[in-house]
């Protein structure tokens, strides 16, 4: 626990992402505006009082709109992660311990690797047509390869170990090794690689969205509401300003989140102990 709370990152990333969370369930669940309903009179208002984030371009409440637009990103993001996740698991693994799944999934995957993970999210939805549910597929479709080579970097290293070498000896089968001894060890990359997923998933979103490929309107999500923003831009600041800073909070905490997990799971990296910070002190 005392790690877990002297890792400064760790607990700035987390705190700002479960910030951003219970704001964003809080306005929605308190807030007197509807979403959806649209008040001509007071389109495109300033910030004040009664609207703390303006008005759109049909009077309706920007706050609430930037709120569940935070619940979308987030949902899509931790539903690619949790969907890559596993199937790059699921596939990192077996090309670590079978070299004909080796031979076809790391092609597979270099075959991925060869167009812009924006260019190819854009294709997959554009024949699979913009839903919700199709941006997350088409993102998880985007990320297993990254995953699946962390995975499979990590899991040769473990292979070559000696307790392998050990279990193969005292007849231990491959699917065991790979389930029950393999696994446990490449979680550490495996859960750092989770984070920066989470934060890429939700970029990727957004700009789908923006070019008009992710979340259909008029629902909302912080890359429609930026392209709502641009068009007016130099007399609205408020319609670009909130929705892109909701976007730079969510991907700083979370980078800050997995660069916080990198420094506590590595075994290579090891806090100091106070002792020995006083003697540092004491030198200088």
């Amino acid at each position: 626990m005392a790690r877990w709370l002297g890792n400064k990152l760790l607990l700035t990333g987390g705190t700002v992402v479960l910030a951003m969370l219970a704001v964003s369930l809080l306005t929605l669940a308190i807030s007197p505006y509807d979403l959806y309903a649209l008040d001509p009179l007071s389109r495109l208002k300033a910030p004040d009082v009664h609207h703390w984030f303006g008005t759109d371009n049909f009077g309706r409440d920007l706050l609430i709109r930037v709120a569940f637009a935070i619940r979308i990103s987030l949902a899509v993001g931790l539903s690619v992660t949790l969907c890559a996740g596993a199937l790059g698991m699921v596939i990192g693994l077996l090309s670590a311990g079978y070299r004909l799944v080796d031979l076809v999934a790391m092609r597979i995957c270099d075959g991925l690797f060869a167009f812009p993970s924006l260019l190819l999210a854009i294709a997959i939805v554009g024949i699979l047509g913009p839903d919700t549910a199709n941006v997350v597929l088409a993102l998880s479709l985007v990320y297993i390869p990254s995953v699946a080579r962390v995975v499979r970097s990590a899991a040769l290293s473990v292979k070559e170990k000696n307790y392998i070498e050990g279990l193969r000896a005292q007849g231990a089968s491959d699917r065991r090794i790979i389930w029950l001894h393999i696994m446990p060890n490449v979680l550490p990359p495996f859960i750092v690689q989770m984070t920066f997923i989470f934060s890429v998933a939700i970029l990727t979103e957004a700009a789908l969205s923006f070019l008009g490929s992710g979340v259909p309107a008029p629902m909302p999500s912080l890359g429609n509401l930026l392209l709502e923003g641009k068009k007016v831009i130099f007399t609205s600041w408020w319609m670009t300003f909130f929705p892109g800073m909701s976007i730079i909070f969510l991907i700083l905490a979370l980078n800050l989140l997995g660069d916080g997990l990198r420094d506590l799971l590595d075994p290579n990296i090891k806090p100091l102990s106070r002792s020995v910070i006083r003697r540092l002190k004491a030198k200088r």
